[in-house]
């Protein structure tokens, strides 16, 4: 119970934990316990009915938001969790007698792991000072409410017992003859605790150790449990670069539906995670924005809007006349509309369960990000000829012309993020200060480090011959080296051949992996890629000697 199902949920936590006394958090927690016990696992609870409940007050934050009464019941144990945490709550202080997870277990003769799956079930717990030590812990009370509301629950637990010699030698011995049929660590703990009358949990768990403490004789050697967050990333980038869901469940040993289920879940976390700075106004909140929103732009002043370059300009700065200058009421409708886009999108992020997403929720935001960044990038480069103009003005003997333009290129951008267009300013007012407020700053602190670190050679280095080969020869050099590389991995075997090309970063677009990356690629311990790659070596450099190939690092 370590993460919050729903954001809104953490941030209400947040903010108690923040800003409330003592005394008012204490109080919370007895209304969210008393809470949970009523929350129906299957109903449906709106946002601020919960703050409600729970701080006595209604929110008018994410009205729509529902959240599921599970999921409710999940964040509410850690919202009590939380709150007496910052409290420092002393176990001995309480009114009765308090229950640590082992008293628990000991009580009903349960596993820790199943106390731990009783508090996602609606178990109220609190975490509080046991002899100086922070732990989890249970109102007695709160424990055996649960016991009596949930006895099937109970019994099962109680039927846990230790695994014997004799059934922990079998269960290794049927998983080591799984295995060699080609089944997955998943399936095996499936099949073994169907026909063992175990929990899956129980055999994952049992070959998990052994492996761990046998790594000579693993049953699943290479495989580590639950997928890493690099794993799962790049699962969501090769499909989206077009690999199969198929061929990524038979590469990584997962089904099809759970590399369907971690694509949406990687997707879903990026989204979470990309930051949507946006200038709030009070008509976004107005009924028929929507229409106003979606009106078609203003024209273009035909006679102001173009300007002939003047000739003789280098491409870069002639490309930038052809795009038209904005007047002000383009201005402001192109700043409304990015600036709404992005409020619609995070007004829908914040509805989204992150622990079910769905893919219809995520391409509505995911639209509305899209549609705002592109208009971020015209506003871009609608005022490019702005960054010039003023680069033109600040331009000082040693620095390059075109530095100083990229430069004010990241203002402009900057400056586009944080203009309030209710203001009624024009924008070009704005970002000119903002980047020559850049240029002010950065120029002198250049000119500072290149004085620090002159070390008087600087008048040779400017009058020595540039060295530097023909461009086209260069080229030809990489394209022939590229050409005899080809050759050499085509008498690799397919094995040695994928590893390294991955190993290497040798396909197009892709980067060099390292020894544990390309390990879980192919479901084999580093050491093992290690061998593979310093054999392919051996062989690559001998058909290089043969055929006279001259390779830099072979």
């Amino acid at each position: 119970m370590a993460t919050f199902k729903h954001p809104a949920m953490r941030k209400l936590t947040d903010q108690q934990v923040s800003y409330a006394p003592i005394d008012v958090r204490l109080k919370q927690v007895e209304a969210a316990e008393a809470f949970i016990w009523d929350v129906d696992p299957d109903a449906e609870y709106s946002y601020t009915d919960v703050c409600k409940h729970v701080t006595g007050f209604k929110s008018d934050k994410y009205p729509a938001l529902k959240i599921g009464g599970s999921d409710l019941v999940h964040d509410l144990g850690l919202f009590m969790e939380q709150l007496t945490d910052s409290a420092e709550v002393e176990a001995e202080a309480m009114p009765e007698k308090v229950l640590t997870v082992e008293d628990v277990s000991a009580r009903f003769n349960v596993s820790t792991k199943t106390v731990d799956r009783w508090r996602k079930r609606g178990l109220p717990s609190r975490r509080m000072r046991f002899n100086g030590r922070k732990r989890i812990g249970f109102l007695a009370s709160s424990v055996e409410r649960f016991a009596k509301e949930h006895p099937e629950d109970v019994r099962r637990g109680g039927s846990f017992t230790q695994l014997t010699q004799e059934e922990r030698l079998s269960i290794l011995s049927k998983a080591r003859r799984m295995a060699k049929e080609g089944l997955c660590p998943t399936e095996v703990g499936k099949k073994l605790a169907a026909g063992m009358n175990r929990s899956a949990e129980t055999i994952r768990t049992t070959l998990r150790a052994y492996d761990e403490e046998n790594p000579a004789t693993a049953i699943f050697p290479g495989h580590k449990g639950p997928l890493t967050d690099q794993t799962r990333a790049r699962i969501h980038d090769a499909v989206l670069a077009g690999s199969p869901a198929e061929e990524l469940a038979e590469r990584y040993c997962r089904s099809k539906s759970s590399i369907n289920r971690i694509v949406v879940e990687e997707r879903a976390r990026r989204l979470f995670e990309e930051k949507l700075d946006y200038m709030d106004s009070p008509e976004f909140h107005e009924d028929g924005i929507e229409k106003a929103v979606a009106a078609e732009p203003p024209e273009y002043d035909k006679q102001k809007g173009r300007i002939k370059p003047p000739p003789g300009l280098p491409a870069y700065l002639a490309s930038l006349y052809r795009v038209p200058l904005l007047n002000r009421a383009q201005e402001q409708y192109w700043f409304k509309k990015m600036n709404y886009l992005k409020f619609r999108a995070t007004e829908l992020r914040e509805s989204i369960d992150p622990a079910k997403p769905r893919v219809r929720e995520l391409e509505k935001v995911e639209r509305l990000v899209r549609e705002a960044t592109e208009i971020k990038n015209f506003l871009t480069r609608s005022n490019l000829r702005l960054v010039v103009s003023i680069a033109k003005k600040h331009i000082q003997p040693g620095r390059n012309f075109f530095e100083m333009v990229s430069d004010g290129n990241m203002s402009l951008i900057r400056a586009i993020e944080k203009f309030d267009y209710t203001q009624g300013n024009k924008f070009s007012t704005y970002a000119s200060w903002a980047i020559m407020k850049n240029f002010a700053r950065s120029i002198p602190k250049e000119h500072k480090t290149l004085d620090r670190y002159r070390t008087g050679l600087e008048e040779v280095f400017s009058f020595r011959p540039d060295s530097k080969g023909s461009e086209f020869a260069e080229i030809r050099e990489n394209r022939d080296q590229r050409s005899a590389i080809d050759g050499i991995l085509d008498q690799l075997e397919d094995r040695e051949r994928a590893i390294i090309t991955h190993r290497y970063g040798l396909q197009r677009g892709s980067e060099p992996e390292t020894l544990e990356q390309v390990g879980e690629r192919f479901g084999v311990t580093k050491e093992r890629i290690r061998q593979i790659e310093k054999r392919a070596l051996v062989k690559a450099r001998k058909f290089a000697e043969e055929e006279k190939l001259d390779i830099p690092g072979l």
